[in-house]
């Protein structure tokens, strides 16, 4: 998944007349005050969906943003796909329903094999102070490290985002890149999970190994001589949500 302007609150002052002619109205006293009549402000307007924004990858991660968007057609880095209403606007509700939706808007590919990714942005303490009820879902492309990738518009063929390695997983070398840049391996299946606490290093390990060379066989040219990679979750990956491994090949 602009970061609205912040409403100004205009206090109305009301303005007597004076002199020796008779006033067109009652006159003011103590019995009769005159009353300011109150001012309605709406709430901020919330974020368009299918707006584009050009962002760097310190932008995207910032819990708010004042970027302003631009032509779809233009290059761009980030689109939204979803704006959701909710009375209180918390990163918490935006963190649950961003990554959720993202599969409905991007289709015909396994995400967890792109490098397309969720982020969210809330109002800013000024916009909720004015009511502001809306978070907004971005879809980005991560090039590499820090680094962010121009989406097309729309997203399209998802082999455009795919997920690759600079080396085979594992090694020290190992970094992952969108498949657009050089590299040597490419991400090529996944190993789901079903259990909801972490099952330990060994057994994730383990559970990858047969899918994983199958996968590699079936990826390469020759199935009597190839080579295979798996990369299986941490606990702090496990825990922040990644409940997979992947298989991965020589490219």
């Amino acid at each position: 998944m602009t970061r609205l302007l912040a409403v100004l609150l205009a206090l109305l002052a009301l303005a007597g007349c004076s002199g020796g002619s008779e006033p067109e109205s009652a006159p003011t006293s103590a019995s009769s005050p005159t009353s300011t009549p109150s001012v309605v402000v709406p709430p901020p307007t919330p974020p368009a969906k299918g707006a584009c924004y050009r962002l760097d990858y310190d932008a995207a991660l910032a819990d708010h943003s004042d970027a302003e968007p631009v032509r779809c057609s233009a290059e761009h880095t980030s689109t939204t796909y979803f704006v959701g209403d909710v009375p209180t606007p918390t990163a918490e509700a935006a963190a649950t329903r961003c990554p959720e939706r993202l599969s409905g808007f991007v289709r015909g590919q396994d995400l967890r094999l792109t490098m397309l990714r969720p982020i969210w942005f809330t109002p800013t303490p000024e916009e909720r102070a004015a009511d502001a009820r809306w978070f907004r879902c971005d879809v980005v492309a991560v090039a590499s490290d820090g680094r962010l990738a121009p989406l097309a518009a729309p997203i399209g063929d998802l082999e455009r985002y795919a997920m690759c390695g600079t080396a085979e997983p594992g090694s020290p070398d190992f970094r992952r890149v969108i498949c657009s840049r050089p590299h040597a391996w490419r991400a090529i299946s996944v190993v789901p999970f079903s259990a909801r606490d972490y099952p330990g290093e060994a057994a994730v390990r383990d559970a990858g190994q047969e899918p994983c060379e199958a996968a590699g066989a079936e990826a390469a040219d020759n199935a009597l001589d190839y080579r295979w990679g798996y990369e299986w979750p941490t606990r702090d990956q496990w825990d922040a949500g990644q409940r997979y491994g992947r298989c991965w090949a020589p490219a």
